[in-house]
């Protein structure tokens, strides 16, 4: 099967899916109420029902969230792995999810709005990838892709310690279900405004990866066969690095931590369409958005309270991924 005609069919797997999460929920919905829902928003004649108002203000978004989420991080978990050479490497490698824990506890632990809590988890999510790059950089006499995975853990570490902290010191009776939900993760809260605001910061981060993608081919060599080739192997590992971290801290200022989907969708995309960056860049972003599209519904359908994504991800990811691994072949 030729590569076009699998990212064709990924595309219409990522179509139905869609179809099915935008009509599926407490409040279901028929193609033709779908139909006239979209129809009436074109022309104008909206009708200001309990079915326009879930639809546009709480559905919809939520999807397109899905859709730029889970596609965002799968992009960054291959990003990562590309460039640290490592398939076991995920988005929160460099702490980026940690320190954005860290920045959304913080904030929920000083009573603060929602939005004062997202810009917390996206500052605290770049400043932590900021500090560990600092810290890297000074271990000039180590591999300076292990000192930065090594110093990521670390940093990581600190930032699990800094947590579970405010966690012993919140009010257990408002502050720390807060704290517990937004670490499970969830698209719940996402609000048409939440993707206008992350939305441009997301782009910011995809158009270096698609426009440099064939440079990570390069960059997945050793440090001495990419300076062979004439690569600039510290700033292209950067602006990855960077490129990686704003998307990652983006959709977690938002949705909070969902992991495993930056960790096993890079390994489905080299099964579809095997090692080349450029080819894993957009499967990778369907397969991320399909998943992520399928596991919001499910937490929305399967009980008669939603489920926090992080506990549908870990449950679904960690048996697929051992399964990957068992069926992957020795040196494939």
């Amino acid at each position: 099967m030729s590569q076009t005609l699998r990212i064709t069919l990924l595309f219409a797997v990522f179509s139905i899916v869609a179809l099915i999460a935008i009509t599926s929920g407490k409040y279901s919905l028929t193609t033709n109420e779908l139909w006239v829902l979209i129809s009436n928003k074109f022309t104008g004649n909206i009708e200001y029902n309990r079915t326009e108002t879930v639809f546009w203000q709480i559905r919809f978004p939520r999807i397109l969230s899905a859709i730029l989420i889970g596609g965002g991080l799968a992009i960054a978990g291959a990003a990562y792995q590309g460039m640290f050479r490592n398939p076991l490497v995920s988005p929160d490698i460099l702490g980026v999810s940690s320190g954005a824990g860290v920045g959304a506890v913080f904030g929920i632990f000083l009573g603060q709005s929602m939005l004062s809590i997202q810009l917390f988890a996206f500052a605290g999510g770049l400043a932590t990838v900021a500090l560990v790059y600092f810290i890297a950089r000074l271990a000039k006499q180590h591999d300076p892709v292990l000192s930065l995975v090594l110093v990521g853990i670390a940093v990581s570490a600190l930032c699990g310690s800094a947590i579970s902290l405010m966690k012993i010191l919140a009010d257990p009776y408002t502050q720390l279900p807060s704290i517990t939900f937004w670490l499970l993760g969830g698209l719940s809260t996402i609000t048409a405004s939440d993707l206008i605001s992350i939305a441009p910061l997301m782009l910011v981060g995809f158009i270096p990866l698609i426009l440099l993608r064939w440079r990570m081919n390069i960059l997945s060599l050793s440090d001495e066969e990419a300076r062979a080739l004439g690569l600039n192997v510290e700033v292209t590992r950067l602006i990855f690095i960077l490129s990686a971290t704003l998307i990652t801290a983006s959709a977690v200022s938002i949705a909070g931590i969902i992991g495993w989907l930056g960790l096993i969708v890079p390994h489905i995309a080299r099964l579809l369409v095997g090692a080349n960056f450029s080819q894993q860049l957009p499967v990778s972003l369907l397969v991320g958005a399909i998943m992520l599209l399928i596991t919001d519904t499910l937490a929305r359908t399967i009980a008669n309270i939603e489920l926090p994504l992080g506990i549908l991800t870990s449950a679904i990811g960690a048996p697929f991924f051992l399964m990957l691994l068992l069926r992957t072949r020795k040196g494939s």
